[in-house]
């Protein structure tokens, strides 16, 4: 198999699974979440304190990252083919 085709298979395969719309999806996670969670703790929860806003606004970063890993992962187990053991002369 050439590299174009063996390139287009991963891309054919990536393209079914969702993996790019799960990128994108953790991407604007990543973006919105902490910045959301920083300016509305500030503002309703702890009013006039940015270390307890800015503190949350990081544990939702990595709440965030935590996620993203943990999908890939799964993502990985499922899409990896369990290998059954090869049948010997005695189990024959």
């Amino acid at each position: 198999m050439s590299q174009q085709q063996a390139i287009g298979q991963l891309n054919a395969n990536a393209a079914q699974s969702g993996v790019l719309a799960k990128l994108i999806a953790f991407s604007l996670a990543l973006g919105a979440l902490p910045l959301s969670s920083y300016y509305v703790s500030k503002q309703y929860l702890w009013p006039g304190n940015d270390i307890y806003a800015a503190v949350l606004a990081v544990v939702a970063a990595n709440i965030v990252l935590v996620s993203y890993i943990i999908v890939a992962a799964l993502e990985e187990r499922k899409a990896t083919p369990a290998t059954k053991p090869e049948e010997t002369k005695k189990e024959k």
